[in-house]
């Protein structure tokens, strides 16, 4: 008689078991954090946590805080200027170093290396790059151009333009190498296809090869997504949130609440609101995602 299968549970017990600790950790600290962070923001929590219940208190000053709409109006500009920029340059560059280039590697190294770099670095080289006394416009006047003005982080109407531009500078660079290797992995039989139709390049790239890619561009959205919402280090360094809040961001409303101000209730509301946002770009992406294949 042959031995009866495993049962679903018994299959790779000891994977499982060795993987308890993992789960425990996640569900405690993450997932119960996070909903002790929920439940505190309905509190009055002042430096220290208090089990004070006010409702909606919280996220009703929150709202009417000049400061927290105008990190949010922020983050929506540097937010999209980073996606739409980052995902035309970056696949542009891709495209480009996709035609087997002479030095690619040294190319591909050059472009990846300031993500290698901290956000704090990112931030204090392109402060001085932007300082009109130090950086670009004094560089440019020194050639002739004495009318040349470039100090965006000097202008409270265009400073958080300046972010995005030490933004894009990092983060270019990792979405070229995805859609290079999303590249790569088109068969070449297709581009010989397309050539022996006589299609045009950008009508192969517009309507055949983006499309093929598409999981490569979910991925780098939910990757790009994700780093937009927490950013905090590249305004801290670059501009400290200034010209007066013209640069504000909402992750760090959170710090200069929950530590600064003393005002930990207020803290853990933005955090709950920042946690939204997440949950509103992860949550289609896993349902297209893991959906869509249980479906298939």
């Amino acid at each position: 008689m042959a031995a009866s299968r495993p049962s679903t549970l018994t299959r790779n017990l000891s994977a499982k078991i060795a993987a308890i600790p993992m789960i425990a950790t996640a569900l405690v600290i993450f997932v119960g954090g996070t909903l002790w962070t929920v439940a505190y923001s309905f509190t009055k929590s002042g430096l220290l946590p208090k089990w004070k219940f006010v409702g909606l208190d919280q996220y009703e000053r929150l709202w009417g805080s000049s400061r927290w709409v105008v990190s949010i109006e922020n983050l929506f500009i540097y937010g999209a200027c980073m996606l739409v920029f980052s995902f035309v340059i970056g696949f542009v560059l891709a495209a480009l170093m996709d035609q087997k280039i002479r030095f690619e590697d040294t190319f591909r190294t050059i472009m990846l290396y300031p993500f290698a770099l901290s956000f704090i670095v990112t931030g204090l080289v392109w402060q001085w790059l932007l300082n009109p006394d130090l950086g670009i416009q004094t560089v440019i006047r020194d050639l002739g151009w004495k009318s040349f003005e470039f100090d965006p982080l000097y202008n409270s109407e265009i400073a958080i333009y300046g972010v995005v531009i030490a933004g894009l500078w990092q983060g270019t660079g990792l979405i070229m190498v995805l859609m290079l290797a999303g590249l790569r992995g088109i068969d070449q039989e297709i581009w010989k296809a397309a050539r022996i139709d006589g299609i045009p390049a950008w009508k192969t790239y517009v309507f055949i090869i983006i499309p093929m890619m598409r999981p490569i561009f979910i991925t780098t959205l939910v990757l790009v997504a994700s780093s937009i919402v927490k950013v905090y280090d590249l305004i801290v360094a670059q501009t400290g949130g200034g010209p007066g809040v013209s640069t504000e961001m909402p992750a760090k409303y959170v710090y200069d609440y929950m530590f600064g101000g003393q005002n930990l209730g207020q803290g853990f509301a933005a955090s709950t609101m920042m946690l939204l946002a997440v949950m509103i770009v992860v949550i289609p992406w896993a349902m297209m995602e893991f959906g869509g294949k249980r479906r298939g």
